[in-house]
């Protein structure tokens, strides 16, 4: 069932918020199971929460970029080991990366289930205030050493719900008494007598590599398409915006965005588009296809 991405500073109540969503799906639940006709699709659903904190993952960890590494694949592969169609998981970590929450979106919607992100829109100098009296008490685990709160603030990518990975989106308030629970429940498990399918593309089902030169093709294919942003980009030194024409693909261009972009920034970008891509059968055609719309929508 669904997968629910809550995303926000450090120290921004964010677990506070994902106890909410638990208590108030568990219940929904449990009302399902005590009423005279329980609906079985909703009867059989269990909720998952997964955090930081029941991992065991150390806030310090976010101090250096391997740890940190680290902890995002254990998050990653806790949500991917309970994820399915008849389990609600509240992915309550930091998610402040796009490129995690796209990660984590594309393996909801190979399973053919929705997602959604939570954005707890708490402004950062309340964070900073909580963080600060979370580090001064006894009676908690704690919040953030002063220096990697700076850091994790400094490079935070703000859900945008205008990207497939981060929508629905729906923002919670520091101060909302009445955060959109129902809203939630329905965007994820549907209203009663509906049923939310998700229809898995050719981007995200999971399929035997059939072809033997199929890597060689992927790794070959999607370096021309790099190589054909960054000529353009020295053709064009300083400009902002753009479009590139990439040759066979007639659908649509690279929209380039405002800044210029790195070699390494592209790398990385190329770099995760083959290890979600390693392992299905697409045709030279479709990898272009599919890169041109992945660059797109990390550049949008």
């Amino acid at each position: 069932m669904p997968l629910i991405l809550l995303s926000g500073y450090p120290s921004s109540g964010k677990t506070h918020r994902a106890r909410q969503l638990l208590d108030f799906f568990d219940t929904k639940i449990a009302s399902n199971s005590s009423s005279p006709s329980p609906d079985p699709r909703i009867a059989r659903l269990k909720t998952h929460h997964i955090s930081d904190q029941s991992l065991g993952i150390p806030r310090d960890v976010y101090r250096d970029s391997r740890t940190e590494k680290d902890a995002r694949a254990a998050e990653y592969s806790a949500v991917k080991r309970v994820l399915g169609r008849d389990d609600i998981v509240v992915a309550d970590g930091p998610n402040y990366i796009k490129g995690f929450r796209y990660q984590l979106f594309c393996e909801a919607k190979a399973l053919g289930t929705p997602s959604c992100v939570v954005h707890i829109g708490t402004p950062v100098t309340t964070c900073r205030e909580i963080n600060s009296r979370l580090l001064a008490s006894p009676e908690t685990d704690g919040g953030y050493p002063d220096d990697i709160f700076e850091n994790l603030v400094f490079r935070y990518e703000e859900p945008n719900g205008m990207t497939r990975w981060d929508s629905p989106l729906f923002t919670v308030l520091y101060n909302d008494d009445a955060p959109p629970l129902e809203a939630i429940w329905e965007a994820m498990v549907g209203k009663e007598g509906e049923v939310k399918v998700v229809k898995p593309n050719a981007a995200t089902v999971l399929k035997p590599a059939a072809e033997s030169n199929y890597l060689y093709e992927l790794d070959k294919t999607t370096q021309n398409i790099l190589t054909s942003v960054l000529e353009w980009q020295k053709d064009h030194p300083g400009e902002g915006g753009g479009e590139i024409s990439v040759p066979d693909v007639r659908a649509q261009k690279i929209e380039m965005p405002a800044s210029p972009l790195s070699l390494p920034q592209l790398q990385r970008l190329r770099r995760q588009f083959i290890a979600l891509n390693r392992q299905h059968t697409l045709s030279q055609s479709r990898i272009r296809d599919l890169f041109v719309d992945y660059l797109n929508d990390n550049f949008g």
